[in-house]
């Protein structure tokens, strides 16, 4: 058993090693020139660092429709999710964790046939090619895994609840966005007070709060997207919706989403009504910033390193040594090949829950971010071309006793 160290890292050498199993140390961040250096940047990657499982990311974006839960729940799903396995991003992204096992399990096997003895193809047994007492045949007992396996279960469980949950946050996190832009903007067109107030200053003073609200939206999600990805798009929409001045002054702040956040404030403010309506309107702001504080949490704190990486070693070598033990109960198999498919097949669904846990740790590169922004701004500019009677409702004038409260503290 001596030889088993030097077969191990020999394999490992061929089949890609184990450095994919582990994340690797965060890259060195270099200095910006800019003194708008933006927080929670870092420098993008070149073409080549970009994997395939990173660059996929663009595509699972969904936001589903009636057709899609429909194809979702249909009765045949099982084969076609089965027909699509080699097509799967998650499974293509594994390929080099799945060539390592396989490959060794390949390796056991064949060493075994050379120094044990092996069966033709016409099932006759033939004696081993080399014997040496030197070089015994390869094999563990299963007992050890059989152990270990439900504690391997708890881990790659926790792992992938709580990537699920910091997933769930975010879309959380974007769902209290949409629901509070349209709630701010509906409430300020209803309060709006038009005494002394010409069509177009009211159209002008709702079409900016709405535009501020579309902002600080944009301003979030390119504060939560890689810097590559998003820069470009993200100036060239502000420039189109937003005052030139307005977009240059978001666009050189150090943390963009707050100076979205100011403007908006500002905004409200110059709306004509009393101060304790605005004070209301002003709760949809604090909830902006509650989901943008919580949102930032789960950018820059990943699940506790030393766990994420204990687990993808636990299961590393717990999938590399399983062909040794798997030798003996496939021996009902010709020549044992039977380990090599069963090692392939394990390898990629294990290694696959922790690729999804990985995933799913970081969720805003894989939740629709913008779409949800462009439907937030179709909404918030349709709800501030409403006004009030245009569908032939009937608007009455405030009673006398509501008068003087309603223009508390207006301008």
């Amino acid at each position: 058993m001596k030889w088993f160290p030097a077969l191990f890292v020999a394999t490992l050498s061929t089949c890609g090693g184990v450095c994919g199993f582990v994340p690797s140390a965060p890259a060195s961040r270099a200095p910006k020139a800019s003194s708008s250096s933006r927080l929670y940047e870092s420098v993008a990657p070149t073409a080549k660092s970009i994997s395939y499982g990173e660059e996929s990311r663009k595509y699972r974006r969904t936001v589903y429709t009636h057709d899609d839960w429909r194809k979702h729940r249909r009765s045949d799903r099982f084969i076609y999710y089965l027909g699509a396995i080699f097509s799967s991003g998650v499974y293509k992204s594994l390929a080099r964790e799945v060539t390592a096992t396989t490959g060794i399990a390949a390796l056991v096997c064949l060493y075994n046939a050379i120094v044990g003895g092996y069966t033709d193809l016409e099932g006759v047994k033939q004696a081993a090619l080399v014997s040496s007492p030197l070089l015994p045949v390869f094999g563990l007992s299963l007992a050890p895994f059989t152990l270990s396996s439900p504690s391997l279960g708890l881990l790659l469980v926790f792992r992938t609840n709580t990537s699920y949950q910091r997933w769930d946050e975010a879309r959380k996190n974007w769902g209290m966005n949409i629901n509070h832009t349209r709630d701010l903007v509906r409430m300020a067109s209803a309060y709006y007070d038009n005494t002394g107030v010409t069509e177009e200053q009211r159209k002008q003073d709702l079409n900016l709060v709405a535009l501020c609200t579309w902002a600080f939206v944009r301003s979030m999600k390119r504060h939560l997207s890689p810097e590559d990805e998003d820069e470009a798009d993200f100036q060239a929409e502000l420039y189109a919706k937003l005052p030139r001045d307005q977009a240059q002054a978001i666009i050189d702040a150090a943390h963009r989403p707050n100076r979205a956040l100011m403007d908006l404030s500002f905004a409200i403010e110059n709306l004509p009504m009393s101060f304790l309506r605005k004070n209301e309107i002003h709760r949809a702001v604090t909830v902006f910033e509650d989901d943008l504080g919580s949102s930032e949490r789960l950018l820059t704190s990943p699940v506790p390193l030393f766990y994420s990486r204990h687990t993808a070693r636990f299961l590393s070598f717990w999938l590399l040594l399983l062909p040794f033990a798997l030798y003996e109960p496939c021996a009902g198999s010709w020549n044992h090949v039977a380990m090599i498919p069963a090692t392939a097949g394990i390898s990629v669904f294990l290694f696959g829950i922790e690729e999804l846990a990985t995933q799913l740790e970081e969720p805003f590169t894989i939740l629709p971010m913008q779409a949800f922004c462009d439907k937030i701004y179709n909404w918030c500019m349709e709800i501030v071309s409403w006004q009030p009677g245009d569908n032939g409702m009937v608007i009455h004038a405030p009673l006398p006793e509501h008068t003087n409260f309603s223009n508390v503290g207006k301008k």
